[in-house]
């Protein structure tokens, strides 16, 4: 089907009161990514031409997010809630341009998989009209029926109006639809209001156009791909069912998990092969992991791109604008961010590296830290090659340690330090003679005293 061109249009105009959030509900995140854009991203993958988003009024942090995502993305506001087919219609400048195929899906639909949508629309490119998507919950109760006929699909019936065969049919509504480009029009103008509700009801699609003569049928999706999201308790069941996925995915291509049911991955983390996992480890958004790469438990990551060989934690925490290049050693109790990290490094325990450069084969002791701020601005430092950082060394940027450089054990440094230079910036150690022996016999007899 690559050669049909494809317009989706995502409904993104709920208001999601349920979620009980200022947030709009297509904008909260499952996986690290907005149910919107995870919609969005189904949708390129199966291979949209043109993109149309309908929002409700107000809604430009969603609009924003549209265009964030697909920049070229067309966006139209549906001024009244009058309907799912009305609220199709109001992408009908989208519609008018034209295209092979249209999918209907909806913002808070985000488990959908591309294949998915390829099955669905695939009856098209066969001149069916209509194309709708069902799946067969274990309790269909509430849920339209799409009621068949052999191959054919018949109708979409609301459980209200139901008859009771109907109501015995376990094929229900997911809500998805595929129409025919040349036909999406001329089928949606027709979409009368004359139900309970006032509303245009997409699901008289199917009716319609069998009414012309022309063929509807459904295609058929698994339940958790197509339920959706309306509340903080259905948002944590689809991150439950994503996570399972991805780490599913992981394993598949070559990942060790230890415990997979401790480990989150956002949506586009990115893994090589004989990566080890261990447990409670934690990635944001942005991470790429090469190969050979052991991530120790109660580890979190975002924004960090890890080289092939790299180990780290347990208990590290890599920040944005990390890179840690080949054989780069973070251990326990470490933070990073904005930081360049060169193969070899070692940052072993109990320090902080930001916007900061280490050189390749440098040595940063335990309690290193990068005085990177001062209240307003945010400054650099950098480490070259093979410099050695002694033990609670704080070295305060801007500054540079030169390569090969030494800094003494409990330093503050504030100047530059030459290549293979020793830095010492510390008061000189005075010992006293038994002054811890007086010191105590004073404060035992004035403790007497009373």
């Amino acid at each position: 089907m690559s050669d049909r061109s494809l317009l989706v249009v995502v409904l993104a105009a709920g208001e999601g009161t349920r979620m009980k959030s200022r947030l709009p509900k297509v904008l909260h995140k499952v996986a690290g990514r907005t149910m919107l854009n995870h919609v969005l991203a189904a949708t390129r993958a199966a291979g949209a031409t043109r993109t149309a988003v309908v929002v409700g009024p107000g809604r430009e942090d969603v609009a924003a997010e549209a265009t964030r995502i697909v920049p070229d993305a067309q966006v139209f506001v549906q001024t009244e809630r009058l309907g799912t087919a009305h609220a199709v219609l109001a992408a009908r400048a989208a519609l008018e341009q034209g295209a092979d195929d249209v999918l209907v899906l909806y913002a808070d639909t985000p488990l959908v998989r591309p294949e998915t949508l390829a099955r669905l629309r695939a009856p098209l490119a066969e001149g069916a009209a209509v194309a709708a998507l069902g799946f067969e919950p274990e309790d269909p109760t509430g849920y339209g029926r799409l009621v068949t006929s052999g191959d054919e699909l018949v109708a979409i019936r609301e459980e209200k109006d139901a008859t009771a065969p109907e109501k015995a049919v376990r094929f229900c509504n997911a809500g998805l639809m595929a129409l025919s480009g040349k036909d999406a029009l001329s089928i949606l103008d027709r979409i009368g209001n004359a139900n309970s509700k006032g509303e245009y009801y997409l699901t008289d699609a199917v009716e319609i156009a069998r009414a012309d003569g022309r063929s509807a049928v459904a295609a058929k999706a698994d339940v958790d791909e197509v339920a959706g999201v309306n509340s903080r308790i259905q948002l944590a069941e689809a991150e439950a069912i994503l996570q399972k996925r991805l780490r599913l995915s992981a394993m598949a291509e070559g990942v060790t998990l230890i415990a997979p049911e401790t480990v989150f991955f956002s949506a586009d983390t990115v893994l090589g092969r004989d990566v080890i996992v261990e447990p409670n480890v934690v990635f944001g958004p942005g991470v790429t992991v090469g190969d050979d790469v052991v991530i120790h438990a109660f580890c979190h990551l975002e924004g960090a791109q890890l080289a092939p060989g790299v180990s780290i934690g347990p208990y590290a925490r890599l920040r944005p604008g990390t890179r840690l290049d080949e054989g780069v050693r973070i251990g326990n109790f470490v933070e990073t961010k904005a930081a360049h990290i060169e193969s070899g490094a070692k940052v072993n325990h109990l320090s902080y590296v930001g916007d900061a450069h280490v050189g390749a084969g440098a040595n940063l002791g335990a309690g290193t830290i990068t005085c990177n701020y001062d209240g307003f601005f945010k400054y650099r430092t950098e480490i070259g090659a093979g410099a050695f950082i002694g033990v609670n060394s704080a070295l305060v940027a801007p500054v540079t340690i030169g390569a090969g450089a030494y800094v003494g054990t409990g330093a503050v440094i504030t100047s530059d330090v030459p290549e293979d230079a020793l830095a010492i910036a510390r008061s000189r150690q005075v010992v006293k003679e038994g002054w811890a022996k007086d010191f105590r016999a004073a404060r035992a007899d004035a403790k007497k005293k009373g």
